[in-house]
């Protein structure tokens, strides 16, 4: 597979707003498998790094996101570049290689695998989540006897059970909600977080069919407005100018206490 090859691959995934290039350093490489560079929107892959193809294509697709993500935004990217947009954008491609059959998918092929996901899922997530919703329940029954004895159910939440407010009043959502244990603690406490009841099916429903936490909080929860590419650099071109207005101002500020000084 050639440099030419991993791009078609990729535009077949999704078309690009803006040309790239992919380059195969023809090195080895053991701080990363490839890069991204924004400013030439470059595709770097250390292909020397692989031996498996399916590899160098998840590493491939992970730098595609990448640039994707920085199309979206103008054509540039944040300091902070794996964001929970970048995952998202990466996970639906990931999801498309595999539907396409341009990636594998290769996660249930070992029957030991199969069999230990089924025990993490049923005995730990499931059970995890099972416990927590419980607690909810336990904790409203709770409220209701501080009630009756006139005692202030946040004394007993910090003093009795010394437990923060906050995991206590989510673990009640959680049950109030009648959220399915299958999501998983982490999980739970994210779509218990979702006011409108609308959003949080959604979202409750897109984790049990599989969506990563990433796309379910940047899709679904967060559902940021389309931003136009122009409007974003229009912004960052003001944020600079700010930037380089307050800079000059402390460089005068430099340059009048040397003259002090002389």
């Amino acid at each position: 597979m050639n440099q030419d090859q991993v791009k078609e691959l990729l535009l077949r995934l999704e078309e690009a707003p803006l040309d790239f290039s992919v380059i195969f350093s023809g090195k080895q490489s053991k701080k990363v498998n490839g890069l991204y560079k924004p400013e030439s929107r470059e595709i770097i892959i250390h292909n020397r790094n692989f031996n498996d193809p399916n590899l160098l294509l998840y590493t491939a697709i992970h730098e595609y996101a990448h640039h994707l993500h920085a199309c979206a935004r103008g054509g540039l990217l944040s300091s902070r570049s794996h964001t929970a947009e970048f995952w998202a954008i990466f996970h639906e491609l990931l999801e498309k290689a595999e539907t396409l059959g341009i990636y594998s998918n290769v996660f249930d092929t070992s029957p030991d695998l199969v069999e230990l996901t089924k025990k993490i899922k049923n005995e730990y997530i499931y059970a995890n989540g099972s416990l927590i919703k419980e607690l909810g329940k336990l904790l409203l029954k709770a409220h209701e006897l501080c009630q009756k004895i006139g005692g202030r159910f946040e004394d007993y939440i910090d003093r009795v059970l010394c437990l923060p407010r906050t995991a206590a009043r989510v673990a009640m959502k959680m049950y109030q909600y009648n959220l399915n244990p299958s999501l998983g603690a982490e999980n739970m406490r994210m779509v218990a977080g979702i006011r409108n009841e609308e959003l949080r099916m959604a979202a409750e429903s897109a984790l049990l069919q599989g969506k990563s936490p990433d796309e379910v909080r940047t899709r679904i929860i967060r559902q940021p407005p389309a931003e136009d590419p122009r409007q974003h650099l229009e912004r960052e071109k003001q944020r600079l100018e700010r930037t380089i207005q307050l800079l000059q101002k402390k460089l005068e500020e430099v340059e009048k206490k040397l003259e002090e000084i002389g």
